[in-house]
């Protein structure tokens, strides 16, 4: 694409809308405005011009506001009352301190535009200015009503002390990477760590680049409010029905439910037969053993293949046995575990007090173990006089009870 091109014949630039999704009402809650070309090809994507650090800033803002421009004075004729995601590279938008941005806007505004609709997606991953000076300028919008959306969030950490500081009404995930990565624990497990971020600071997650089911199910299962992709929509030069995909998003969120909801009975029937069988093997035991190192040995006769390691701590989360650990069908105590205190680990003093409470057996979430690396769940038992039995339940056991293991 010849940048100069496209400076010099601006006309055939122009904007096409891709709807995003709201999952609570299955309507479109707005678009997103991208910038198309009319070539001698054909139309084509701007995007490539809009990346290229080569052209100059000016060039680039330019194309910008026409676009944005033309999709605002659409929007206006033809009464759309959704809200618009207007997309600035963090570099750019600094470049004039946003200032023709929102003078654009300021316009706009002064032809019955809301300013509280328009949704400034950002991306500052590759921010090389003061993000200080960002971050200010990211307020001064919020002043005027206008919400702000982060784009390309990932697992860096300075990213993510960012977005806690800035507070954005909305982070946008990527799921081209679960087509890649669906495998990858840490992948699901930055999401899972993501949308606790997101619940914290107040942000909503809308999840783009849906093109299958399995990944609007992802969305879904992982407090996705917003959706956006081919799968659901493609990218045109119109504005469509705000209810044209209600019936099919309404069908497919029942689905999903119901999935879920089997999950849950399996996860809640896993727990209650792992309750009564250890209620008869502890009862039993108990009568027989004093010393608690015995007892674990004692019911791993007992347990099968089921769990992998035992071990037994106090209230307080002190260690009071070694590990113990089955490996090739045979178990066996490991060393250096007495005294360790685990009270560190997120829950465990909340599910200390709920076995205190109910008197009964817990069944964790799945998690990646620490020494293993394999996603498990544990099952915690209180054995009274404040000690409390760890039972962790094997990949290979959970795998064959039909997707407890996720």
């Amino acid at each position: 694409m010849d940048p100069l091109e496209v400076i010099a014949n601006l006309n055939k630039a122009f904007p096409y809308f891709q709807p995003v999704f709201s999952a609570d009402e299955h309507t479109i809650m707005g678009y997103e405005i991208l910038g198309r070309y009319q070539s001698d090809q054909g139309i084509i994507s701007l995007g490539p011009f809009f990346l290229d650090e080569d052209i100059p800033d000016e060039y680039r803002i330019e194309a910008d506001n026409y676009i944005l421009s033309q999709a605002l004075e659409k929007s206006l004729n033809e009464g759309i009352s959704t809200s618009f995601f207007v997309n600035r590279d963090a570099n750019l938008l600094m470049a004039d301190r946003g200032q023709s941005l929102l003078e654009l806007l300021l316009r706009f505004c002064s032809k019955g535009l809301d300013l509280e609709r328009i949704v400034l997606e950002i991306s500052e991953k590759t921010f090389r200015g003061d993000f200080e000076q960002l971050f200010h300028l990211i307020q001064y919008y919020k002043t005027y009503g206008i919400k702000i959306a982060i784009d390309n969030i990932g697992g860096d950490s300075d990213q993510w002390e960012r977005l806690a500081k800035v507070s954005p009404d909305i982070m946008k995930v990527d799921l081209q990477h679960l087509r890649k990565e669906a495998g990858n624990t840490a992948f699901h497990n930055i999401l899972y760590s993501l949308s606790m971020l997101a619940r914290k600071i107040g942000s909503t997650l809308l999840f783009e680049n849906i093109e299958l089911d399995y990944q609007l199910h992802f969305a879904w299962k992982n407090g996705g409010r917003y959706y956006q992709g081919f799968y659901l929509q493609e990218p045109s030069a119109d504005f469509l029905k705000k209810e044209i995909l209600r019936e099919k998003l309404k069908t497919k969120c029942q689905e999903y439910i119901e999935h879920e909801k089997r999950h849950l009975k399996a996860v809640h029937g896993l727990a209650q037969l792992l309750q009564r069988e250890t209620n008869e093997h502890i009862n039993q035991l108990k009568k027989q053993m004093n010393d608690l190192d015995s007892l674990i040995i004692s019911l791993s006769k007992f347990v099968g293949d089921k769990f992998f390691r035992l071990y037994i701590c106090d209230g307080n989360g002190f260690q009071l046995t070694e590990n113990l650990i089955r490996k090739d069908s045979r178990w066996a105590a490991l060393d250096g575990f007495k005294g360790k205190n685990w009270s560190w680990r997120p829950y465990f003093l909340e599910n200390i007090m709920r076995m205190q409470n109910k008197n009964a057996g817990l069944l964790s979430d799945s998690y990646s173990d620490i020494e293993t690396g394999e996603m498990i769940r544990t099952f915690s038992y209180p054995l009274g006089e404040n000690h409390y039995l760890f039972m962790d339940l094997a990949y290979d056991f959970l795998y064959d009870q039909d997707g407890i293991h996720y």
